[in-house]
């Protein structure tokens, strides 16, 4: 990589992933949890891809982007990489084929199109695919909501769709902490909802054990509630640029 400010911009993603590990570490002390119990993704979004190889290099293994558009191209030019590709992003049904080239976890399954969708895609690419029921805390009863994500009563007959569909395999739900509603504001206590979700969906699919939830502003009350994924974007790579 022949980037004049290679160096720099090294340094400076490794202190801020410093940072974000010793948040990290500090939240599991403080919920009696074990570090290795929660799995840092990084989200690149907007980022460029000589991020990514950097952020490799660094020992991260888990990234994520919310776009199609931008994970294709960085999947593709990172193939040489020993990355895991997570999309968690709003997905249409006409981009499926595309995700499933690359991702091995889709968090933002909300609805039975995109199950099918996906479930085709994958299947024709000889692929299993990973998926998370994306919950919306703010969605009333038997809908979805404004920013992707089914209202809590919807879950369990998605996600036996999805453990039913060919191709995919249920690990879990994911969540973003509500900006309306009974819970915004209140991340821990959206969290601790999530959880009980996670756990009655369980009971039913006992290996969906991924709880996705908490980014740079609320990690710690994740984990706390007991996140196995958390998914920082900002607190690594800075300030996004601009959307395109």
């Amino acid at each position: 990589m022949n980037d004049p400010d290679d160096n720099g911009r090294s340094a400076r993603l490794a202190a801020n992933l410093a940072r974000v590990e010793e948040r990290i570490a500090g939240a599991c002390a403080a919920a009696g949890r074990d570090r290795a119990e929660v799995t840092l993704i990084v989200v690149t979004k907007t980022h460029p891809v000589d991020d990514v190889r950097r952020l490799a290099a660094l020992g991260v293994r888990q990234v994520a982007e919310n776009r199609d558009q931008d994970a294709a191209a960085k999947a593709e030019q990172t193939a040489d990489l020993p990355l895991t590709w997570h999309f968690v992003g709003q997905l249409q049904t006409n981009k499926a084929r595309s995700v499933v080239r690359y991702a091995d976890h889709v968090h933002s399954v909300d609805r039975l199109r995109l199950v099918s969708a996906l479930s085709a895609a994958a299947t024709a690419r000889g692929r299993e695919v990973g998926c998370l029921v994306q919950v919306a805390l703010d969605a009333e009863s038997g809908t979805q909501g404004d920013r992707g994500g089914v209202a809590p009563d919807v879950v369990p007959a998605l996600a036996d769709a999805v453990a039913a569909a060919p191709g995919l395999r249920l690990e879990g739900v994911m969540t973003v902490a509500p900006l309306t509603g009974a819970y915004a504001g209140q991340p821990r206590a959206a969290f601790d909802r999530l959880l009980e979700i996670a756990s009655s969906l369980r009971e039913s699919h006992p290996a969906a054990t991924m709880v996705s939830a908490g980014m740079s502003q609320d990690l710690e009350e994740a984990v706390a509630a007991g996140a196995t994924h958390v998914r920082v974007g900002t607190a690594v790579l800075g300030v996004r640029p601009g959307l395109r």
